[in-house]
Formats: C-alpha cells, structure tokens, sequence
C-alpha cells in the first residue's frame, strides 16, 4: 500500500520498520507477547523522546544502541526467562 502511494516501490520498503520491531522484541523478551508488546510501547516512547528533545538524526542510533546494551546486559530479553536449555 505504500507502494501504491508513492508510485514506486524498492525491496527494501519494510526494512526499517521490521528491524525496528525485532529490536522491540528482543527488547521485552522473544516469544512473550506481553513482553513484545512493552517493548514496542518503549521503543516508541524513547524514539518520539529522542527526537523531541535532541536530534532526529539520533533516534535510530539510540534504538540500537539500547539493542545492544539489552543483548550485553540481558540476552533473554527485560520480559524473558533465563534457564538452562537441556540437550
């Protein structure tokens, strides 16, 4: 559909907005939806923040960096369990 509205259309169209909510679920915790569900609201909140009171340029780059420090500090997730995966 937004192809449709601007006359053209790219592979990569949907490549922002899905990296985007991979990082919202990795955030809160991959495979809860409530986890997925806040972390999407936080992303959201903290992009609108970054770029109300600094540079637009910056909110993507705080977006990965807060997928990083999340991956650093917790891999599993705010939301996510951490236990032992038997084999």
């Amino acid at each position: 559909m937004v192809g449709m509205y601007y006359i053209s259309m790219t592979p990569y169209m949907g490549f922002a907005p899905g990296l985007k909510a991979f990082v919202a679920a990795v955030f809160g915790g991959i495979g809860l939806l409530p986890g997925a569900m806040f972390g999407g609201f936080a992303i959201g909140i903290i992009e609108t923040l970054v770029a109300g009171y600094g540079s637009t340029l910056f909110k993507d780059a705080v977006v990965y960096a807060i997928l990083i420090l999340v991956l650093l500090i917790k891999p599993s997730g705010l939301f996510g369990k951490g236990g032992k995966e038997k084999v």
